[in-house]
């Protein structure tokens, strides 16, 4: 049984979703503390030859919540991230493949900032033909006041998990012998370096995965999710 954990993000990267592709059942935190610099509701997009920023807004609250305690702003002007996003890509050879995912997740109704954020996780895999199992970390039994390593350690125990795979980014944050004591082998997912035609301009890697479906067909695309290494 291969898991993986991650914080849930609004249309991240590719090697977010080749995680997902990698294992058996892919656990998304939702008691998690939100921090303003992560990736929860923002993401980087192709302008003008350059990387830019979208974001979804939300209502002001204690830094201190976790993100299934955090609110979409009621100023969340749908219609002009839409128009943002069209913009940027209306001349993308695949603009109607990609936004009509991007539109899919932006209409969700639903302003609890995890319930969206799960929908939009669940509705890309639907389209990149993703059928791994997907858990809320809440329903989990295990302690949830553990942290870190531990954490996810009771995590991978209560699903009976032999490997746990982790994003490359997190090699100095888990222990290979801890795991090991528990029968459960650690690996960890590097993306390889991947190009692709966008609009001629110097390429600009690792955007939200709303570029990639913008710029290529499906099946190439589910190709895509097959480059990477388990080191």
């Amino acid at each position: 049984m291969k898991v993986a954990i991650m914080q849930p993000y609004f249309l991240p990267y590719i090697g977010y979703f080749q995680l997902i592709g990698a294992v058996d059942v892919f656990v998304v935190y939702d008691n998690i503390k939100y921090t303003k610099k992560g990736w929860f509701n923002r993401n980087r997009f192709l302008q003008n030859g350059g990387d830019a920023y979208f974001s979804i807004p939300l209502v002001n609250d204690s830094d201190s919540l976790d993100v299934v305690a955090r609110f979409i702003a009621p100023s969340f002007d749908r219609q002009k991230l839409l128009n943002q996003i069209q913009g940027a890509y209306r001349r993308a050879p695949h603009f109607a493949q990609g936004f009509e995912l991007l539109r899919e997740c932006v209409e969700h109704e639903d302003r609890n900032l995890f319930h969206f954020l799960h929908h939009s996780i669940r509705a890309t895999n639907e389209r990149l033909s993703l059928d791994t199992r997907i858990v809320v970390s809440s329903t989990l039994p295990i302690d949830h006041s553990l942290r870190a390593q531990d954490k996810v350690l009771a995590i991978c125990g209560a699903l009976g998990a032999t490997t746990y795979i982790n994003a490359i980014g997190g090699t100095a944050l888990y222990s290979a012998p801890d795991f090991a004591e528990r029968g459960i082998e650690l690996r960890f997912l590097q993306p390889r370096p991947l190009e692709y035609r966008q609009f001629g301009e110097p390429f600009v890697p690792w955007l939200s995965i709303l570029d990639l479906l913008m710029f290529n067909p499906a099946d190439q695309v589910k190709a895509m999710l097959g480059e990477f290494d388990l080191v």
